[in-house]
């Protein structure tokens, strides 16, 4: 039977309140330091998004956990609802994100994500936008999980993998090798052709999807770095506790 305790929203006490909100603004503070300052490029694949982004109703979009930062950047303002965990870290981020506009739904593959996906269902049913970092919150790193394609299959919505690459930033040994970009850095954002999944797929075929969803979010990956000449970072995890410079 599942456990209701495990889909509740964590209770925090006035203090972890205002350290997170305290946190959020100096970290939203600081994108939009540094983020006025990068070089932003884009490129699409056929059968993908406009690039002038001009039809972002009622898909989804996952992308990896560790270009959160210039992801939030290059999509500020956009109508995307982004899937972020209960945990401390998930808060974090939720507390960020809106402060860029995009509302945050609270779950993850280990607590409330049954929840989160009802709420992103009615969001796309609305044509507004759903946004997974897709292999968090704890990895492991660039493995995706299966949400996306539970959404589709239940909403008809396409599925659009893209990812952020960063040619000179910060990087820190956490599982998901998080970069942070440096002041005046070049990014470029690659977005792969749209993905569309049969509606009430069974285990198998929600398998064969995200298998396919893997593939986009790789190639994408690969394309965005080599746009860059950025090194590749492999799968699985890392160490916490130190920053390293790319």
């Amino acid at each position: 039977m599942p456990d209701p305790k495990r889909d509740e929203q964590p209770k925090y006490s006035l203090v972890q309140r205002i350290k997170f909100s305290l946190a959020a603004t100096i970290i939203a503070g600081f994108v939009r330091l540094v983020g006025i300052t990068l070089r932003h490029t884009m490129s699409f694949d056929p059968n993908s998004i406009q690039p002038d982004l001009s039809d972002l109703k009622g898909r989804i979009f996952p992308f990896w956990h560790r270009c959160v930062f210039p992801a939030i950047w290059v999509f500020r303002g956009r109508d995307l609802a982004v899937m972020t965990s209960r945990s401390a870290d998930g808060e974090y981020i939720a507390r960020v994100i809106e402060k860029f506009g995009f509302p945050a739904v609270r779950g993850s593959s280990s607590r409330g994500g049954a929840q989160a996906l009802r709420q992103l269902r009615a969001m796309i049913e609305n044509k507004r936008n759903a946004v997974f970092t897709i292999d968090g919150p704890r990895g492991p790193r660039y493995v995706a999980k299966r949400g996306p394609i539970l959404l589709a299959s239940m909403t008809g919505a396409p599925i659009v993998c893209f990812y952020v690459a960063v040619k000179s930033a910060w990087v820190f040994n956490s599982w998901d090798r998080f970069v942070l970009p440096k002041p005046f850095s070049r990014i470029h954002t690659h977005v792969a052709e749209q993905l569309t999944v049969p509606v009430e797929l069974d285990d198998n075929g929600i398998e064969k999807y995200r298998l396919v969803m893997q593939d986009r979010l790789e190639h994408a990956t690969r394309l965005a770095e080599e746009k860059l000449g950025v090194p590749p970072v492999p799968a699985g995890e890392a160490k916490r506790g130190t920053v390293s410079e790319e």
